[in-house]
Formats: structure tokens, C-alpha cells, sequence
């Protein structure tokens, strides 16, 4: 077997074939465009803010692969598949034989195509390496401006605020987290940072980056000008899937998969971010994870494995101290009911959707800790009817409820 990329989702697909019985290949050999092992990328923003070093970071040690007897090539990417040899070739020219053949490629960060784009001072954060630079040039930059208000955004905006960066976040929706968040819910978590210190501004967009030698400010859709000494640009991902597409395989936006994760051609599999799955993907690593699940047993001939399909995925952060969880659906429509309870003592939110006498949505700002609970009523179509009243309060009221 030969595995193209090794982030998370790979290394959670190898760890996941080590617990089959017998492992279903006698050769693993992994090719990995970084130039170091797999690393918990969920944790770039505590590396960004200080709050982590980069051997935390590392998911296994190298000995790890050397007991099990994976060949793991640092900083050598596949750059060819020859479908008909069933052989990969790696940038430096190495050619390498499959009978399986998976491709965990991730993905990369989506520009924006704006004048400016490749000034020097404009970055993104997306691997180790860009959170290296941010924090290389944190230390002589004073003003960033953030292009995004998602997840990683709001992280990056984060980690060089804690760092003494003065930073203003640019986001085009009417509201941060527009995909996870209610518009209360994104507008008490822009005020919460606000008072942190970061400037929040939404429904606005870049119209160019300006500068000579590096960036020097960013001018809106409305002609105002931001002065700035780095742009970081985080704005969504694209999925790596020109490797694929080369050999001829079927994509889309990504690389597409039967719930078998099986490509157009029946030796090669994909998953991760690279893949797509009826015109999805998937940008979380939560769904990775479950692939990488699925895809072991169905390499492993499990005839009891199911497919994989997409499931209720929950969104746990804390951004600047102030913890977000989301799960579901998070905007009313005309067949949901709204339970909302917000303290305006401690600052927390919640909002939970509820249609049919089944909760299908929650969003919470502040206390979280109720959010697993509310996921599993969600993931299991939990009726409520006996415990609607108590469910804004969490577990405990509904208990002393029923």
C-alpha cells in the first residue's frame, strides 16, 4: 500500500489499519510533502499564541512507524500516478508500485485573486510552516489585518493579538462564524472580542492590497483604507485534487468517492479534506476521522463495514477565552422553534432549534459544557416534549424534570 500526504486524517487511516486483525498489508509506504511527521494542526493557534511548542504538537514518534514497519518519506511529495503501472513518482523521481493506493493530499488555502495578493507581509496560516513566519514576523510587525472570520481567522487574529499585534479582522458576512453561528450568536462573540481588544468588522470586504516593497494597508469595498504592516489571508480551503485529476481520476471540486471511499478506479482510495462525497466536502477533521475509520475495515475486506455518510459534526473552540460550541442546524426557518437563553451576568448564549419535538440545532457562546449532551440529543432524534421547558438549562433540569 502506498499513502500520498500525511496529516491527521492519514495518520488517524494508520492507526486505524494497525487495529485491524491480521493488518490487511505486509507494506505501508507513506509519502509526505511536508518535511516533518503528521502534527495536531488543531493546535497552529496555540503555537501562534504561545501556548504550545512544536514537539507537542507531533502525533507519533518516529519509532512508532519504525515498530510497525511503515516507510514514512519526509519532504517527498507524489507528483505522478501511472493508473495503468500502478506505480506513484515523487518529486525526487522515485518511482514506487501499489495495489492500493490512498490519497489523504488535505488541502491548501483559497485565495482571493486581489490586486496586491503577493506583496511581501501577505501570509496565510494554514501548516506549521506559515505559523512560523506569523510568529517570526510578530515580533517586528505592529499592525495585521485578518481576511476572515471563520475558524481559522479568528484563530490566526488570536494568536497575534496575544503576541502584541494590533489586528482588525475583515469578514463579508453580516456575522463571525456565519456557517456555525445564528446572527446573535456571531454578534455576541465579535462584542466579546471586541472587548478583548481585537476590531471587528463585518459585512465588508477587500477591494485591493496596497504597497510597494510589502503591504501597507488594505483598502475596503468602500473605498476606506486600513493601514497595515501584514495581511493574513483565511478565507477557506481548496482541496488538493491535481494529482488525481492528472491521472484521470473522477473530481469535482474534490476528488470523488463512493461511501466505500473508493475512487473512479478500484485500487485507489481517498479521504480528507482531498475527497467529495454527492457534490460535499469536507473541511472539518472530525468527518476525516470517521473515514479514516471506515476506510481501514473496508481495506481490511470487514464485510459487516458499513459505508460512510456525513454526520450530525459538532463545533468545539475558544477563541480569546470565549468558548464557542455548535452542532447542527443554527438558523430558524419557518418549521423550527427558538428556545434561546442568554445570561447577561456571565455572557453566555443559547440558542437551540427545535422542529417535530426533536432538537436539530444548538449554538452556545460562553458555557459550552452542556454542548455534548445537546449533540447526542440531536444525533440520536431524541424526542423533547417531556423535557422542552428545561432543555435551555441542560442535563441536570431535564433529569429533575422527568
Amino acid at each position: 500500500m502506498v499513502v500520498c500526504g500525511h496529516g491527521m486524517v492519514a495518520q488517524r487511516f494508520l492507526e486505524e489499519l494497525m487495529a485491524q486483525a491480521p493488518v490487511p498489508y505486509q507494506s505501508i509506504i507513506v509519502f509526505n510533502g511536508e518535511s516533518r511527521p503528521a502534527y495536531n494542526r488543531i493546535q497552529l493557534s496555540a503555537l501562534l499564541s504561545g501556548d504550545a511548542d512544536e514537539d507537542s504538537l507531533t502525533l507519533k514518534p518516529d519509532d512508532w512507524f519504525a515498530n510497525r514497519g511503515i516507510q514514512v518519506h519526509h519532504g517527498e511529495p507524489v507528483r505522478a500516478i501511472n493508473r495503468q503501472e500502478r506505480t506513484v513518482t515523487t518529486l525526487t523521481g522515485r518511482s514506487q508500485h501499489y495495489d492500493t493506493l490512498v490519497l489523504a493530499t488535505g488541502s491548501r488555502p483559497g485565495q482571493l485573486g486581489l490586486p496586491g495578493e503577493d506583496l511581501d507581509g501577505v501570509r496565510y496560516f494554514r501548516d506549521i510552516n506559515d505559523t512560523r513566519t506569523l510568529i517570526e514576523q510578530s515580533e517586528t510587525r505592529q499592525r495585521a489585518v485578518v481576511v476572515g472570520g471563520g475558524f481559522l481567522g479568528l484563530e490566526a487574529a488570536a494568536g497575534l493579538h496575544s503576541r502584541g499585534v494590533a489586528v482588525t479582522v475583515l469578514h463579508r458576512s453580516k456575522h463571525l462564524l456565519n456557517r456555525q453561528l445564528d446572527t446573535v450568536g456571531g454578534q455576541l462573540l465579535a462584542e466579546a472580542l471586541e472587548r478583548k481588544g481585537l476590531n471587528i468588522l463585518t459585512g465588508t470586504a477587500p477591494l485591493q492590497l496596497l504597497g510597494r516593497d510589502r503591504v501597507r494597508a488594505v483598502q475596503l469595498s468602500d473605498q476606506t483604507l486600513i493601514s497595515t504592516d501584514l495581511v493574513v489571508i483565511a478565507t477557506g480551503i481548496v482541496p488538493n485534487r491535481e494529482l488525481a485529476e492528472a491521472a484521470g481520476l473522477d473530481c469535482g471540486r474534490g476528488i470523488r468517492v463512493s461511501p466505500q471511499l473508493r475512487t473512479s478506479d478500484p485500487d485507489i482510495y481517498a479521504l480528507g479534506e482531498c475527497c467529495e462525497l454527492n457534490n460535499e466536502t469536507f473541511g472539518l477533521v472530525e468527518p476525516g476521522y470517521q473515514q479514516a475509520r471506515i476506510l481501514a475495515r473496508v481495506l481490511a475486506d470487514d464485510t459487516g463495514a458499513a459505508g460512510w455518510a456525513p454526520s450530525v459534526i459538532a463545533t468545539r473552540l475558544k477563541i480569546s477565552d470565549v468558548p464557542v460550541f455548535s452542532c447542527g442546524q443554527q438558523a430558524p426557518d419557518g418549521a423550527t422553534e427558538s428556545l434561546i437563553f442568554r445570561d447577561f451576568d456571565t455572557g453566555s448564549y443559547s440558542h437551540l432549534l427545535v422542529r417535530d419535538n426533536r432538537l436539530i440545532g444548538v449554538v452556545l457562546i460562553g458555557n459550552t459544557s452542556q454542548g455534548p449532551w445537546y449533540q447526542e440529543l440531536i444525533t440520536d432524534h431524541t424526542d423533547i416534549t417531556g423535557i422542552r421547558a428545561q432543555l435551555p438549562f441542560g442535563k441536570s433540569f431535564c433529569e429533575a424534570a422527568a
